[in-house]
């Protein structure tokens, strides 16, 4: 088990505290939630801002944020889950599961290229938006990605692909007899406690009095995107969907909670393992480096894990610039962070509803007072 070899000094966490405020106070985020912590002890927690932008309600403690892209992660776990149970290889060809999907020059595609965005896949399709506003089905989705022609042959480059999510959603699905979601919330959320948190929102979540929806902020939406009240972030078309790329509905605590999970290299808190050490060692180590026709300069700068993005020290965008070599990760879309330093024990979150892309920047700096607050 990782232990942590820092504390947190509560003076420097102030500064965490002022800056977050300051940029709520001032219009520069809606809200903010942040916590940071061991694999054991929340050592700090803070949130700011409103709960709805136009209302003077603050955020609730209990806040559920839409957590985008940070989705992946979670869901490649799963995938490490069935792996070491020999239910699954990295080196399976994705048509072995599912025969449609080798057209298109994707006949070699393994599992192994999905969670290291090393197929070729694109990111989103070209008819993402015309998909969303008929509220299509993951399996459309999944249909349409087969039918989808690669950027270059399996292996030979890298190109974050949210339709390998996709497609590795479909592959879990298809060998436990679950939907991902519900396969996550069987095997992860429900022995770690995770209450408030599920791919894609059920319909409990919006009956009642007080229903757990009313929970969520809204996320400030593209431009593009904002006539779409039917199917954005803030539609309950996109809530429910369940994207295994980018649908993950979760509080802070909650997140914080998968974190220390992590740490404790796949153990929960009362002693019971979900996933072995060594799926968490390979699901958090450079596979890059042993990909031989991924271009050197992606090995060595831009490396990834098993769904985890590694620390990349010249890129200061979301992670900050403080983070040291073994850090691992991932951001989402929505603009939210979680990050993981097994090397010093310790992990920090922090979830907002403003995106950042593509640098980062508030997300980066919040990183850094927080980093910079661990001695």
């Amino acid at each position: 088990m990782i232990q942590a070899t820092r504390t947190l000094h509560y003076q420097r966490w102030q500064n965490v505290v002022e800056v977050a405020t300051n940029w709520c106070e001032s219009n520069v985020l809606p809200c903010v939630a942040i916590v940071t912590g061991t694999a054991q002890t929340i050592s700090a927690q803070f949130h700011a801002g409103r709960q709805i932008a136009d209302k003077p309600d603050p955020l609730s403690e209990d806040a559920i944020f839409l957590i985008a892209s940070i989705t992946k992660p979670i869901v490649a776990m799963a995938a490490l889950r069935l792996i070491e149970r020999g239910q699954v290889s990295l080196a399976d060809r994705i048509v072995d599961f599912i025969p449609s999907f080798g057209r298109e020059g994707k006949y070699g595609i393994e599992v192994r290229h999905l969670l290291t965005h090393t197929s070729g896949l694109p990111d989103m399709l070209s008819d993402n938006l015309e998909l969303r506003q008929s509220h299509a089905t993951l399996a459309r989705f999944v249909e349409r990605t087969c039918e989808e022609p690669l950027a270059f042959p399996p292996g030979r480059g890298v190109q974050y692909q949210s339709m390998g999510f996709a497609i590795l959603g479909e592959i879990i699905a298809l060998i436990t007899g679950k939907t991902c979601a519900q396969y996550l919330q069987d095997e992860f959320f429900q022995p770690l406690g995770m209450i408030d948190t599920s791919l894609g929102a059920p319909d409990e979540w919006f009956v009642g009095p007080t229903p757990r929806t009313a929970r969520i902020p809204d996320a400030v939406v593209p431009e593009a995107h904002v006539s779409g009240t039917d199917w954005n972030w803030n539609s309950r078309y996109w809530r429910q969907l369940g994207a295994p790329w980018g649908g993950l509905l979760t509080s802070a605590r909650d997140l914080a909670t998968y974190a220390q999970f992590m740490l404790r290299m796949g153990m929960t808190h009362d002693g019971k393992r979900l996933l072995s050490p060594a799926a968490i060692d390979a699901a958090t180590r450079n596979q890059l480096e042993y990909m031989r026709d991924v271009p050197d300069e992606e090995r060595r700068c831009r490396p990834w894990g098993l769904g985890w993005r590694l620390n990349w020290p010249a890129h200061s965008a979301n992670f900050g610039d403080l983070l040291g070599s073994g850090t691992y990760g991932h951001w989402g879309a929505t603009g939210t962070v979680l990050w993981i330093d097994p090397d010093a024990g310790v992990f920090t979150l922090i979830l907002t509803t403003l995106p950042q892309e593509p640098s980062g920047k508030y997300l980066a700096r919040l990183s850094n007072t927080v980093a910079a607050a661990w001695e």
